[in-house]
């Protein structure tokens, strides 16, 4: 049998790097796309991949989404059978400075992949979609039957535009396309922006933790390989058109969260408090029965078993 290909965007980012090593695992054949952009540490992503470059099943492609001639010519090359797309503009703060890179990556280079996919009859299109989408969703857990027209950050409004246009696509070709929302994806390799990563650094090198808000707010912490898991089941389903929450569907506290930290390291945070900022949203918490009666789905990972797991790559690897 010949062997499947399958593109992975945002291949060398936390999320992709992970998904591309799985991939391999069971026999797939990758084509990792990053364009290793400034918003965190491009050494850091090409770390992430390097164990993988002299594999003969996988392939790294340094290009950008948001070039149409460009992700054509990777389609002609390598002629995949499924995409999984991950890249993104990532962050709420930062899509509130430049909201325009933000659509340029996230919905022109989404249309990009998708025109392309519909062009070369892709057998299953992944896109990584987010749960700001929810916004300030009054009613918990959120559910993927919620309305999400209510976006607070030019980040969470681009994701929802992608989930709209891949709707489009695959009601009018017929394209197979499963939206998987994630909520706070954390673990090795972990996004440096992120509060597991900076509150770790933070208290590891005794400088105080900014902190907003009173650290009541919530969030439904997800370790990568969980959210793993989740996507491989959605590239090897091949449904016409799902929309999925990928979470721990467990609330944390940001206090909690702190607090598993100073447990683990030994070491006690000094916190400055400030006010939350616009486009922070007070709690995510997702309703995970869906993705479990059609994907099977079943996260195992508590945040003290992650951020163990995290810590010890972050001493490793700091």
């Amino acid at each position: 049998m010949k062997m499947e290909t399958i593109i992975v965007t945002g291949g060398a980012g936390f999320i992709g790097s992970h998904v591309a090593d799985k991939l391999l695992e069971i026999g797939k054949r990758v084509v990792c796309v990053d364009n290793f952009n400034d918003y965190y540490s491009p050494k850091a992503k090409k770390k992430n991949i390097e164990h993988n470059l002299s594999n003969k099943n996988y392939f790294l492609e340094k290009s950008d989404i948001t070039s149409f001639s460009k992700m054509k010519n990777i389609f002609e090359k390598y002629r995949p059978d499924k995409v999984i797309h991950l890249a993104a503009r990532a962050g709420v703060r930062p899509s509130l400075v430049d909201p325009f890179i933000y659509e340029s990556t996230n919905v022109k280079g989404t249309l990009n992949l998708l025109e392309l996919g519909k062009t070369y009859k892709l057998k299953n299109f992944v896109f990584g979609s987010s749960s700001s989408v929810y916004g300030g969703n009054k009613k918990i857990p959120f559910s993927e039957e919620d309305r999400t027209d209510n976006a607070i950050s030019p980040y969470a409004a681009t994701k929802k535009a992608g989930e709209v246009i891949c709707h489009t696509y695959s009601h009018l070709y017929g394209l197979n396309i499963t939206c998987l929302r994630f909520f706070t994806v954390y673990g090795p390799r972990g996004r440096p922006d992120m509060a597991p990563y900076l509150f770790t650094k933070w208290v590891y090198e005794g400088d105080p933790i900014i902190r907003y808000g009173d650290g009541s707010s919530k969030r439904d912490y997800t370790f990568v390989d969980d959210i793993v898991s989740g996507i491989i089941s959605a590239t090897e389903k091949c449904l016409k058109y799902e929309i999925i929450n990928l979470g721990n569907s467990q609330t944390v506290e940001l206090r909690e969260l702190i607090q598993v930290i100073e447990d683990i390291l030994g070491k006690k945070a000094r916190i400055i408090q400030k006010p939350m900022p616009k486009g922070d949203v007070e709690i995510t918490y997702a309703d995970i029965s869906k993705g479990k009666k059609l994907l099977g789905y079943s996260p195992k990972t508590d945040i003290r078993k992650g951020m163990n797991c995290f810590i010890d790559w972050f001493r490793k690897n700091r």
